[in-house]
């Protein structure tokens, strides 16, 4: 009888938080760059690149979301030994600052995709602030600012450096 009842109060609160829930996708333009604490043992110049991903906007009031992704993001140096390609996971906690812009900032996880041993970590730990433009309904501008709080290269290699990142792109609501 718990079980029943358990399974019946979960599902309700499942159905009225849903309410509350938008789907999307958004893509767009990456500028990135590593920021090497030291003078880089290698040419550094940025990388130009894309990103797409997923969505899930969950409403908690008017003005506050929190916003779980995951996205592909081609990330890291031009140099091809410097090309970092990663499947990334941010959860943003949304403000909105007036009817049409929001503010983000969130905490991000990535886990490097394509290579293997290269001297780089696998893991990468950064943090994101966004600034979301409301085009109408359902369309959104967006731009991001990536800052990488861990060393990029495997702990044995004497260089160390943090990824930075910008993205310029646009979304979509269902």
């Amino acid at each position: 009888m718990k079980k029943i009842l358990l399974t019946i109060a979960l599902c309700a609160s499942f159905y009225g938080f849903s309410q509350d829930v938008k789907f999307g996708v958004r893509a767009g333009y990456n500028i990135s760059n590593l920021d090497f604490d030291d003078t880089p043992f290698m040419e550094n110049k940025h990388r130009n690149s894309f990103y797409f991903g997923a969505f899930s906007d969950i409403a908690f009031s008017k003005g506050f979301s929190l916003v779980p992704e995951i996205q592909f993001s081609a990330e890291g140096a031009k140099a091809e030994e410097l090309n970092l390609d990663y499947i990334q996971m941010p959860i943003f906690l949304k403000f909105r600052l007036a009817e049409k812009l929001r503010f983000g900032v969130a905490p991000q996880v990535g886990l490097k995709v394509h290579k293997e041993e290269d001297m780089m970590k696998n893991f990468a730990y950064s943090g994101v602030a966004a600034l979301e433009y409301k085009i109408s309904y359902s369309v959104f501008a967006d731009v991001r600012y990536t800052y990488g709080f861990s060393n990029i290269f495997d702990d044995y290699v004497s260089a160390e450096a943090k990824n930075t990142n910008i993205q310029i792109g646009v979304g979509f609501k269902f």
